[in-house]
C-alpha cells in the first residue's frame, strides 16, 4: 500500500480504490483521451472531499472530479485522484414545490430528479441526451444544455447556489452579490470591466473558456453561473441549489422533413419566434430505419407544449404551416413521442460509426454559432472535411446553432493524428469567422481547450489563468484542461492498444475481424448505466442489480481495452480483474441491440473465457452445466430419468450434486423428461401433409427438459397446414431431410454414427469455444440435406435461435454453411407468419404478462410474435428486462443475489401484478424456471398457449 493510499484510508469514510479494477475504469471517459489515474476515491461528504484535497495538497497530487464518465472532451480523466460522486453523494436531499427548487448532491443522475419532479408538475430544464446516467453535477461542471435549452437554457440558467470546497480547503456556498467568491475574484473582475463587457460573442451555446462575464454588476455578479462550466478547475462541488421550471402539461413533437441538412438548418431559426420547446436536427445518414419519419433527407423535431393536448397540437400544427417542409408529421401520443425522441437521443452513440461501419469519433462535436447563420456554417464545415478527406454527419441543437459531429479521424496512425491537428486548428478559425464558440455543450477539456487563444485572443485566454490562480494557486484541480492545457493530439487513448491482430476465435464480422476495434466499440455514453429499464429494453441488468462500474457494459469494455494495452491490467487473458467483471456478465445480450454502438459484451465474455481457461483447470459449473447437452444425452440413452429426478428430490443427494456440479445451493435441480421430445415424435402417428415443408430444431432444452413444447408446437404448425419434419441424426450424403428416424441412404453414415443437432449454446457461454465448433461443425454436417432445400429451420428456444443466427457464423466464419443454415433459422412465430400466412389461430382472448426473452430482443426482434399474440387476441405487453436465470448464470455459485434481482426488476412484478385469467408467457426455459422457482408460476411457450386453445376448439366441436 503506498503511503498516499494509506493517508487516504486514515482520513476518509468513503471508498478508496487504489487496485487494478478502480483504476482501470476511470482511466477513459466517453472522449478521445486516456490517463491513468494514481486511485480513485468515492467520498461520503463534503468532509471526505476536504480531507481528499488536503492529503492531496500536501503532496502536490492532482485531484478531478467525475460524475457518470460520460464527457467527451476528455475533462473526467486525470492522472491524480479520480473523485467518483456517483456511489455515495449521488442523493436528492430536498424539493420545495412552492420555491420551484431543489437541493441536490453531485453525484445525482439527472432522470431521478427529474422522476421526484415530476408529481409536482415540474422539471429540470436541460436534459443532454445522456439523462439517465449523467449526474448534476458533471452538468454544472460542463454547464451542460440538451434538446430543451431553446426554452429553459443552459445548467447555468437553472443554478441558484452552490456549495464548493477549493483546492486549498476553504468552504463556499456561490451566489449572486459576490457570494461565496474567493478572495481576490472581485478585484480581479472589477479591474477587467471591459474586457468582460466585450470579450464574450453573444450565443446562446457559449460554453467555451470561464464564464467571467456573469461577474459583471448589471449580470448581478453571480458567482455561482461563473463556475458552471468550469470543468472541475477551480473548486470541487459538493452541493447545488438548483432551479426547477413548469412542465407543460402536454405535449407535441412535429416532425419537419427536408430535402438535406442544410435545408433544415437554414428553416430552424424562423421557428424560434413560435416558442417551440425543441428544435432538433438530423440527416438521414444517422436513421438506420426512416420508414416513421416522414419523407425527407433530414429533419427537424419541433416539440411544443400546451394545457391540454389540443393546445398542444394546435402549435405543432402552426409551426408546420408556417415551415417550408417536404413533409411533416405531428405526434401527440406520448409513446409515439418516446420512440421518435429515441431515434434522436440513440445518434450520439449511432454516429461513432459511418454507414459503412468505419468508426468515427468525437473532437469536434459541439461547435455553436449564431443560429441564423448555421446553414452557412455547415456548408463551409462540409467542404473543409471535404479538403481534409474526412467524412462526418452533424445532428444536434439546431435551434440553438449547436452541432454534433463524430468524424472519422484516424487516430491510430501518426499521419492520421497529425492530420486530426491540422483540421482542428482549421475548423476552430472556421467557427470563430462565423462568430460562433468552440465547445456549445460539451465544454473544451483537452480536446478545444489548446485552441481558445483563437477564440477569445491571447489577452483573454492570460485572463483566464489569473482567475484559474485566485481559484487554485496550486494548479492542483483537474490540470490540464481550459488553461495551460495538455495539446489536443496527446494522451489519445488507441495509442496504447496493439497494432498487430490478436489471435481470436469469433470472426468479428462487423470490426474486420479485429478483437481490439470491437473493444474500441465502447465509446463511453454509457447507456448501459441506465438504473431503470425503459420499455422492451434490456441492457444492462448486472449493473441495475449492482450499481457497479465493473458490472456494467461499458465498465468491462474499458478493462478489456485496458487488457489490451498492458499497462494497468498487467496479466492479458489471465487477467483476474477482467475475469471477475464479466463473471456477472449474464450474457444476455442486451447490449447488441441496446448499445447504441452495438457492444456484444456475450461474445467478448465468450471469447475471454476460452483464452482465460486455455490449458487450465476450469470452474466446475463450465462442466456441469457447459456440457449439459452431453449429460442429458447420457441420461436419456440410459433411460435413466426417473433415477436422477428421484436422486434430486432427496435432500443429500441434491446437495452433493450441487456441490460438486458449482450449481448455486439455492437453486432446485429441474426435472428432467423421462420421454422426450424426440421419443414422442418417433411413436407418434402422422398423417401425410402438403403443405411447405418446416424442419423443427430439437433443442437441448424442448429435447430433454420441456418436451410438451415441442409437442405443442409440431400441433400448431400442423394445424397451420405445415409439414413438419426434423433434422436428420445421421450424416448422410445426399437428401431426403430427415425426420428423427430417417435410415442412411450411404452405408457410410452408419459407420459415422447417429447424433443429434445442437447449436453449441452452452459450450459458447461458458467459453468452450474449441468443442462449441466441433459441435456446430457437427451439425452443420447433419444439416446438409437440409440446407440443400428451401425449408426454414424453426426453433423455439430463443436463445439457441439467436446462437444459430449469430454465434455459429461467427465462430465459424470459415465455413459458408454457418451463414447458411443462420438465414435459415425462424422463430415459431415467424414460420407461421411467414409460411402459413392464410391461417386463423384460435381466439384465446385473454390477457397476457411475463418477458420478452432477452435474445430474442437483442437478436431475433419479436415483431411477428406481438402480431401473432393480437391475431390470437392475447391483450397486453410484455415487460423488457432479463429473467436473471439466463442459461447456466443463475444456477452458477455465487449469483444467487444478482439472478434474483434481476427477476425482481421487473418480471416478478408484472406477474404478481396480472389481473386473474392472464397467461404467463415465457418462451424460454431459463424464464419459465426462473417464474417456476421464484414465484411458483408456469409459464408457458406461446406455442402451448395456442395448441391449448387449438384443444378447446376441437373439442367445442365435437360436442
Amino acid at each position: 500500500m503506498t503511503d498516499l493510499e494509506a493517508r487516504l484510508r486514515a482520513v476518509v469514510r468513503g471508498d478508496v480504490g487504489f487496485d487494478v479494477t478502480s483504476r482501470a475504469l476511470t482511466t477513459m471517459d466517453a472522449s478521445n483521451y486516456r490517463r491513468v489515474p494514481v486511485g480513485v476515491v468515492a467520498p461520503r461528504d463534503a468532509d471526505d472531499v476536504a480531507a481528499v484535497l488536503a492529503v492531496c495538497r500536501e503532496r502536490g497530487v492532482p485531484v478531478v472530479a467525475r460524475g457518470g464518465g460520460t464527457s467527451i472532451a476528455g475533462q473526467a480523466t486525470g492522472t491524480g485522484v479520480v473523485l467518483d460522486f456517483t456511489r455515495h453523494m449521488n442523493r436528492m436531499l430536498s424539493l420545495d414545490p412552492g420555491t420551484r427548487t431543489a437541493v441536490v448532491q453531485p453525484g445525482l443522475v439527472l432522470d431521478r430528479l427529474q422522476d421526484a419532479a415530476a408529481p409536482h408538475g415540474l422539471r429540470f430544464g436541460p436534459d443532454p441526451s445522456t439523462h439517465s446516467r449523467c449526474t448534476l453535477g458533471g452538468m454544472i461542471g460542463n454547464n451542460s444544455c440538451g434538446s430543451h435549452s431553446v426554452a429553459w437554457g443552459t445548467t447555468a440558467d437553472s443554478v441558484r447556489e452552490l456549495d464548493v470546497v477549493t483546492a486549498r480547503g476553504e468552504r463556499l456556498r456561490l451566489g449572486q452579490d459576490w457570494a461565496g467568491a474567493p478572495d481576490g475574484l472581485r478585484a480581479l473582475a472589477e479591474g477587467e470591466l471591459a474586457r468582460l463587457r466585450t470579450g464574450f460573442p453573444d450565443l446562446p451555446r457559449r460554453i467555451s473558456g470561464y464564464a467571467l462575464d456573469a461577474l459583471l454588476p448589471e449580470r448581478g455578479a453571480d458567482v455561482a453561473r461563473s463556475f458552471c462550466g468550469s470543468e472541475g478547475t477551480l473548486g470541487v462541488l459538493t452541493e447545488a441549489v438548483v432551479r426547477l421550471v413548469e412542465a407543460p402539461r402536454a405535449r407535441a413533437l412535429a416532425v419537419l422533413g427536408y430535402a438535406d441538412e442544410s435545408a433544415a438548418a437554414e428553416a430552424a431559426a424562423g421557428l424560434l419566434p413560435f416558442d417551440p420547446l425543441t428544435v432538433e436536427g438530423m440527416a438521414a445518414d444517422l436513421v438506420p430505419s426512416p420508414e416513421a419519419l416522414p419523407r425527407g433527407g433530414a429533419w427537424l423535431f419541433v416539440e411544443t407544449g400546451g394545457e391540454s393536448a389540443g393546445e398542444a397540437r394546435a402549435r405543432a400544427e402552426a409551426i408546420v404551416r408556417a415551415a417550408d417542409v417536404l413533409d411533416a408529421l405531428v405526434v401527440t401520443d406520448p409513446a409515439g413521442q418516446r420512440a421518435l425522441w429515441r431515434i434522436r437521443e440513440d445518434a450520439s452513440g449511432t454516429a461513432t460509426r459511418m454507414p459503412d461501419g468505419t468508426e468515427a469519433w468525437p473532437g469536434w462535436e459541439d461547435c455553436a454559432v449564431p443560429p441564423a447563420r448555421l446553414g452557412a456554417y455547415l456548408r463551409d464545415f462540409r467542404a473543409l472535411m471535404a479538403a481534409h478527406g474526412l467524412r462526418g454527419t452533424p445532428y444536434g441543437h439546431f435551434g440553438d446553432g449547436c452541432i454534433h459531429v463524430r468524424i472519422d479521424f484516424d487516430l491510430l496512425t501518426e499521419t492520421g493524428v497529425a492530420r486530426f491537428r491540422r483540421f482542428s486548428e482549421e475548423l476552430a478559425e472556421l467557427v470563430v469567422a462565423h462568430g460562433g464558440s468552440l465547445s456549445g455543450e460539451h465544454g473544451d477539456g483537452q480536446a478545444r481547450a489548446e485552441l481558445l487563444p483563437r477564440m477569445y485572443g491571447p489577452e483573454m485566454v492570460g485572463l483566464f489563468e489569473r482567475v484559474k490562480g485566485v481559484w487554485d494557486p496550486d494548479d492542483l484541480l483537474n490540470p490540464g484542461m481550459l488553461v495551460r492545457p495538455a495539446p489536443l493530439d496527446a494522451d489519445l487513448r488507441f495509442s496504447v492498444l496493439p497494432r498487430e491482430p490478436v489471435d481470436v476465435a469469433f470472426g468479428y464480422p462487423s470490426d474486420g475481424g479485429d478483437f481490439p476495434a470491437a473493444v474500441r466499440r465502447c465509446v463511453g455514453v454509457a447507456k448501459c448505466r441506465t438504473t431503470s429499464v425503459s420499455g422492451s429494453g434490456v441492457m444492462c441488468p448486472s449493473f441495475r442489480a449492482t450499481g457497479a462500474e465493473e458490472h456494467s457494459t461499458r465498465g468491462r469494455a474499458r478493462l478489456l481495452h485496458e487488457m489490451l494495452a498492458g499497462e494497468v491490467v498487467t496479466d492479458g487473458w489471465r487477467s483476474t480483474e477482467v475475469r471477475d467483471a464479466l463473471d456477472l456478465c449474464l450474457s444476455c445480450k442486451g447490449c447488441r441491440s441496446d448499445c447504441p454502438v452495438g457492444v456484444d459484451m456475450a461474445t467478448y465474455k465468450a471469447e475471454f473465457l476460452h483464452h482465460h481457461y486455455a490449458g487450465r483447470r476450469r470452474p466446475a459449473a463450465h462442466h456441469s452445466m457447459g456440457r449439459l447437452p452431453v449429460w442429458l444425452r447420457a441420461v436419456s440413452r440410459t433411460r435413466t430419468a426417473w433415477l436422477v429426478n428421484a436422486l434430486s428430490a432427496v435432500r443429500p443427494f441434491a446437495w452433493a450434486a450441487k456441490r460438486l456440479g458449482g450449481i448455486a445451493p439455492e437453486r432446485e435441480i429441474p426435472r428432467v423428461a423421462t420421454r422426450t421430445f424426440s421419443r414422442w415424435w418417433e411413436r407418434r402417428r402422422r398423417q401425410a401433409r402438403s403443405g411447405d415443408l418446416v424442419v423443427l430444431w430439437p433443442d437441448t432444452f424442448t429435447e430433454h427438459l420441456s418436451p410438451a413444447v415441442g409437442q405443442a408446437a409440431v400441433r400448431v404448425l400442423e394445424a397451420a397446414g405445415l409439414r413438419v419434419a426434423l433434422p436428420p441424426t445421421v450424416r448422410l450424403a445426399k437428401p431426403p431431410v430427415g425426420d428423427g428416424r430417417t435410415v442412411a441412404l450411404d452405408p457410410l453414415a452408419l459407420l459415422r454414427g447417429r447424433g443429434r443437432v445442437c447449436c453449441g449454446l452452452t459450450y459458447v457461454s461458458t467459453g468452450q469455444l474449441d468443442r462449441a465448433r466441433a459441435v456446430m461443425r457437427r451439425t452443420l454436417d447433419l444439416m446438409e440435406p437440409v440446407l440443400e432445400t428451401d425449408a426454414p429451420v424453426v426453433v423455439l428456444e430463443p436463445s439457441c435461435a439467436a446462437a444459430l443466427r449469430t454465434d455459429v457464423p461467427e465462430l465459424l466464419h470459415d465455413d459458408p454453411r454457418a451463414a447458411r443454415l443462420a438465414a435459415r433459422v425462424l422463430t415459431f412465430a415467424e414460420t407461421l407468419e411467414r409460411h402459413a400466412p392464410g391461417w386463423t389461430p384460435p381466439r384465446v382472448g385473454r390477457p397476457v404478462a411475463g418477458q420478452t426473452h432477452c435474445h430474442q430482443h437483442a437478436v431475433l426482434g419479436d415483431a411477428a410474435d406481438r402480431r401473432l399474440r393480437e391475431a390470437a387476441l392475447l391483450t397486453g405487453e410484455l415487460s423488457g428486462g432479463c429473467c436473471g436465470l439466463a442459461g447456466n448464470f443463475g444456477f452458477e455459485k455465487g449469483h444467487w443475489e444478482v439472478s434474483t434481482a434481476c427477476a425482481e426488476e421487473q418480471l416478478l412484478p408484472s406477474v404478481r401484478d396480472a389481473p386473474d385469467g392472464t397467461v404467463v408467457l415465457a418462451d424460454g426455459f431459463s424464464c419459465r424456471t426462473q417464474l417456476e422457482q421464484l414465484a411458483g408460476v408456469r409459464g408457458r411457450h406461446l406455442a402451448e398457449v395456442l395448441a391449448e386453445a387449438l384443444d378447446g376448439d376441437r373439442r367445442r366441436d365435437g360436442a
